[in-house]
Order: structure tokens, then C-alpha cells, then sequence
């Protein structure tokens, strides 16, 4: 399914003098500050976020899953429903696999039905928290139930090395260039298993996998405090992963989930310590209110994703560039939304995010800093989170016609209807 893009110009029109009006005086205040509204609205619409394949289905908990109608069935299906996104709000233009829920059988043709929508692959997904029943991430037919990378049997560490090898060969036939690894690997109980031997384990595994990476690839480790593991867990905070990371070699950097923390964490600064270390590999959004919630992100802490947002800009606008290009996704669990209406509330907190941090006076900034003024550069900060930039992500969207607001075009569009129509009620979605 596509979009009629005269529907979306049609719908834009609606608003459009309005738009124009707001967007005018917005103009004039940043202007007033020191700041060009032109050049955040190209770094708005350069700020491209991956979709993950398994999220354009209903998510769900231990509890259950409620699913919707419409859903994709098939890796063909969500690559046509991350299409309908990206021509609805501008913001996304690849997709991100997770192997073995979305084995391409066929990557060529996959690759090319991408393409004919204007998406690219981005980082690929291993699995070695679970076993997949048909066997597709144990080619050893050997069980992860006590690890993976830091099991205690060397058969299955090594059965866990092949599948992230194979999952390399996926992407280097759909043209992706890095391999996400994050690991369940842990222990519920005290005398289970010991830290130091796991953690061993793991860094030995992840550089096995490194040699077997291309040399323009890169592998990133994501950390997590807890979950499915209770007691420990071998990755468990940004510096247990900047370990990994640096013991691995130069091209294995930090991913950062913003759930993927406990509570009260000051995420910003973990952002930019692991900046200086120059191991920042990207990140996942999401929100939390008690720990790896997986709600849309900046439903519920808008401010920290602007405080983050802030760390990004003054790396992004700085000299001191590494040599990777930062990596965005979306990883969420829409238990009771529509996945797609989620997803683009995902991405237009994002943009709202990225566009007030863009607002703020560096130089300004700067000056309050150097000399101590606390309230001064307080005020600065949170005058640029309480100013409205949705003008400048409308008009971003607009020059790529895409939709002022996607979640209206949507909803306008009968997308989901449309999409009932075509696959049913009811529809078994992969990987969940």
C-alpha cells in the first residue's frame, strides 16, 4: 500500500496559512537569539530514525497480547507499512531487522522492495535470549535456558557466535554495515554462576565475532540492569558495556536504550561520558516509568529526552567527531495503541526534541557556564524546552511531502482500514 502524496498536500492545505503564520514569528525570535530557523529545519529533516521490524505489531507482556487488525504477517508487509511512515512524516527511511523473527528467505528481492519505497537497512539484531522453535538461532539445537555468550558449556557459546555470524551474512546481502548484539546473559540466583567468569566469557565470545565482521561494519553492545535476569546480568550498565566495548576493538561501540537504565538514572550524562570516550554507537528510544517499559518516547519524560537531545547537539555541532555516524531507532512495545499511530508519536517527540535542543544559544551558554551563572544558564536551558518548534518540524515534513501531522493524515487517510481490508482481523505477526 502507498499514499496518494495529493492527499497529504490536500490535507497540509487545510492549515497551511496558519502553518505559515506561526512559522513567521517563530522565525523572528529565534532570529533575535542568534539562530537561523533554516538551519534546524535541515538538521530536522536530516535526522533520519529506523524502524524496527518487530514493532509495527502489537507488543505485549507476560500477561498477554491484545493484537489489532491489519497487522504485517510477513517481512514484505512491514516493509510496505515503515513505507507509509516514512511518506506520512518524513523521519524514517530504513528499517532495522531482528534475526530469526525476520529471516529475509530471499535478500535480493527483499532488498529491491526496499528500495522501490526508498528504505535502506540499518543495523541487524541477533537473538540469543531466547530459542527460536524452528531452530533458526541454534544452529546446534542447543537451548540459551542458561546463557548464550556466557554460558558455562563452550558449545553453546560457540553455537551463539555462529548465529550473530550468520545474522552478518543477512545484513551484508541487504547492504546493511552493523550487528547489534544485546544480551539476556545473567544469573537469577546467588552461587549460580560466577560474574567475573561470565564476563569473560562474553568478551571472548563478541570478539570472535568482531574478526568475523567486514572491515567497514561496526558491532553495537547494548546494556540493561536487569531482565530476564534478576540477580545479575553481565552486561548491566553503561560502563560494563564500555568495557566490553573497548576490550572488543575500535569499531564495537556503547548503545544506549533509554529504558535500559534504573530509575532516576541522569541518562545525559551517561550520553556524554560515553561521548568522550568516543564509543557512542546511537541509540533506542523509548520511555519508561519504572524501568524497561518500552512506552512511546516523551510520553512521560519529555524533558530528559530534551536534556539528552541537548548532550547531542553540542557533540553533533562540535569539531570532536567520531567516525561513525550516530545510529537512531525506535524501540517500543505498543501494547494498546495502534503500532503505526505509536510510531509516529515516537517520531514526532523525536523532532520536537532535536528541534529544542537546536534552539539553544550555545555560545550563550557557554558564557553562563564559565561563569557560574546557575540561574542564567538554567533559565536558558529551559526557555529552549519551552519553546514550541513544531512549526519547524511541520515545515520540514512539508518539503518532503510528508503530512503536518501524521497522525491526522492517518486516522484522515483510513490507513488502518485500508489495511484490514487488505490482510484480515486476524494476523499472526512475526517475532511477537
Amino acid at each position: 500500500m502507498k499514499l496518494n502524496l495529493d492527499q497529504l498536500k490536500d490535507i497540509n492545505s487545510k492549515s497551511l496559512d496558519l502553518h505559515q503564520v506561526e512559522l513567521d514569528i517563530l522565525s523572528q525570535k529565534l532570529d533575535k537569539k542568534g539562530i537561523n530557523a533554516e538551519d534546524i529545519i535541515k538538521d530536522i529533516t536530516e535526522l533520519q530514525v529506523a524502524t524496527p521490524s518487530w514493532a509495527l505489531g502489537t507488543g505485549a507482556t507476560r500477561f498477554g497480547r491484545f493484537p489489532g487488525g491489519g497487522e504485517p504477517a510477513t517481512l514484505e508487509e512491514k516493509i510496505g507499512d515503515v513505507g507509509i511512515l516514512k511518506q506520512l512524516c518524513g523521519q524514517t527511511s530504513s528499517i532495522s531487522l531482528h534475526i530469526p523473527w525476520d529471516v529475509p528467505d530471499n535478500a535480493e528481492d527483499v532488498k529491491d522492495l526496499a528500495a522501490s519505497y526508498g528504505l535502506r537497512f540499518d543495523s541487524m539484531n541477533s537473538n540469543t535470549f531466547m530459542d527460536d522453535p524452528r531452530g533458526l538461532n541454534t544452529p546446534k539445537g542447543l537451548s540459551y535456558k542458561y546463557g548464550s555468550m556466557c554460558n558455562s558449556e563452550e558449545a553453546i557459546r560457540e553455537q551463539s557466535i555462529q548465529h550473530n555470524i550468520d545474522v552478518i551474512e543477512y545484513g551484508k546481502r541487504l547492504g546493511s554495515d552493523s550487528l547489534t548484539v544485546w544480551l539476556a546473559d545473567g544469573s537469577n540466583y546467588p552461587g549460580q554462576a560466577n560474574f567475573r567468569r561470565q564476563f569473560e566469557n562474553v568478551q571472548n565470545s563478541l570478539r570472535e565475532i568482531y574478526k568475523a565482521m567486514p572491515e567497514d561494519w561496526y558491532m553495537f553492545t547494548e546494556h540493561k540492569p536487569y531482565e530476564p535476569n534478576f540477580y545479575s546480568t553481565v552486561n548491566n550498565d553503561w560502563g560494563s558495556n564500555l568495557l566490553l566495548a573497548k576490550g572488543t576493538g575500535e569499531r564495537c561501540l556503547c548503545l544506549v536504550d533509554l529504558g535500559h537504565h534504573l530509575p532516576n538514572t541522569n541518562i545525559e550524562q551517561v550520553v556524554s561520558r560515553v561521548i568522550m570516550e568516543k564509543r557512542l554507537a546511537g541509540f533506542h528510544f523509548n520511555d519508561s516509568k519504572y524501568s524497561d517499559d518500552d512506552l512511546t518516547v516523551g510520553s512521560l519524560k519529555p524533558y530528559q529526552l530534551f536534556l539528552i537531545f541537548n548532550e547531542l547537539v553540542e557533540y553533533m555541532k562540535g569539531d570532536d567527531k567520531q567516525a561513525n555516524e550516530l545510529a537512531w531507532m525506535i524501540d517500543a512495545s505498543h501494547n494498546t495503541k495502534d503500532p503505526m499511530e505509536d510510531l509516529l508519536q515516537s517520531f514526532d517527540a523525536i523532532a520536537l526534541a532535536y528541534g529544542q535542543a537546536l534552539s539553544i544559544p550555545r555560545a550563550t551558554l557557554t558564557e553562563a557556564q564559565m561563569n557560574n551563572d546557575v540561574a542564567g544558564g538554567q533559565e536558558i536551558i529551559q526557555d529552549a524546552y519551552r519553546t514550541d518548534v513544531r512549526p519547524l518540524v511541520r515545515e520540514a515534513r512539508m518539503r518532503q511531502g510528508a503530512a503536518f501531522s501524521p497522525l491526522q493524515a492517518y486516522r484522515e487517510l483510513g490507513v488502518r482500514k485500508e489495511l484490514i481490508n487488505q490482510r484480515g482481523t486476524r494476523v499472526a505477526v512475526t517475532g511477537l
